[in-house]
């Protein structure tokens, strides 16, 4: 049934975004990213939203469910590279538009770096979503 594709492929796709958030930004880019960016607007770690964190992964992963749902694939590759080209698009968007009007960023390379971080982020998500979606039967 295709309900039950789009709910697991978005819980496994929340899942997975939370866990490779941690590792992506939170253990490998920890030390550069607080380097090349302002981090006044960072809650201290003790004050984290952790609902609204876990909330928010969710939600990526189920647009990323949809997403393939609406494009009628789970195909790995073809995953892998809708998921990749949505993180192109969104973290263009998101990274210009607080370069534009914030002082986020101490330079331009940090934009670079933060996009293909994402871009890997969705893409690996993109695999998991679409593979878990592939598994469960109609």
């Amino acid at each position: 049934m295709k309900t039950n594709k789009i709910l697991l492929g978005g819980l496994a796709g929340g899942v997975t975004l939370f866990l490779l958030g941690w590792m992506i930004y939170g253990i490998l880019l920890m030390d550069y990213t607080t380097a090349n960016t302002n981090q006044c607007m960072n809650r201290p770690n003790g004050e984290m939203i952790w609902w609204a964190l876990i909330l928010s992964n969710i939600a990526l992963g189920f647009f990323l469910s949809f997403a393939f749902t609406w494009s009628n694939t789970t195909e790995i590759m073809a995953c892998a590279k809708i998921s990749a080209i949505i993180g192109l698009l969104l973290s263009l968007s998101i990274n210009l538009g607080y370069y534009s009007m914030t002082n986020m960023y101490s330079n331009p390379s940090a934009i670079v770096v933060d996009i293909i971080a994402y871009i890997v982020y969705l893409a690996i998500t993109g695999v998991v979503v679409g593979w878990v979606m592939g598994k469960v039967k109609k």
